[in-house]
């Protein structure tokens, strides 16, 4: 059994309709989009709890937050290459040349407004049938606690609207907003200051 398996169904039931998880999951029918996603989900934990911060839920089956910390360039280039690898194979190649010009446009405009030593909150998902009851805010707590202690900012970039204000309310603010060419949706990123 895979360490992450009872956390990412949470993970794929919170995101599926993502327009980055739709866009990179396009070489699939959707019957199978959920198996690929838990697959991305699993290794995206997996790196965060090697070179980030990974929190599971206490009840794994309610979510978990991933965050990537900046590396050692020797890990990054090493953490990118096996990343490449896998997700080439796993996302077929439409999904995957999607994620690269996605992530390509989004790395670059998150460059120019983030501090280098910012820690990025990659993914966060809660089950829908816990969302609004406060595990999101949970998950999240601990690392942003750990960030004011290290005096460093911590940023995302959302796709949706509705997460703004629950990032709001645990001190983010709205840096700047793009519209992403590759889903052709809008996404918005955000910061909190140490």
């Amino acid at each position: 059994m895979h360490r992450f398996s009872k956390t990412t169904p949470a993970l794929v039931a919170s995101l599926i309709d993502d327009p980055f998880y739709q866009t990179i999951t396009v070489d699939f029918p959707t019957e199978t989009r959920f198996s690929i996603l838990a697959s991305y989900f699993e290794y995206s934990l997996h790196e965060a709890d090697r070179t980030g911060r990974c929190t599971v839920h206490e009840n794994p089956e309610l979510g978990a937050a991933a965050w990537l910390l900046p590396r050692a360039p020797e890990i990054d280039a090493a953490e990118t290459s096996a990343k490449a690898a896998y997700l080439a194979q796993l996302l077929g190649p439409k999904g995957w040349d999607n994620y690269r010009r996605i992530i390509d446009f989004m790395s670059g405009k998150s460059e120019l407004l983030v501090p280098a030593d910012a820690w990025y909150l990659t993914i966060v998902g809660v089950h829908p049938s816990a969302q609004g009851r406060g595990v999101g805010g949970e998950l999240l707590r601990p690392t942003l606690a750990a960030a004011t202690e290290a005096g460093v900012c911590a940023y995302l970039e959302t796709f949706s609207a509705r997460s703004v204000v629950f990032y709001q309310r645990l001190g983010f603010t709205r840096v700047a907003e793009f519209a992403e060419p590759v889903t052709r949706a809008s996404y918005v990123v955000m910061q909190r200051a140490p």
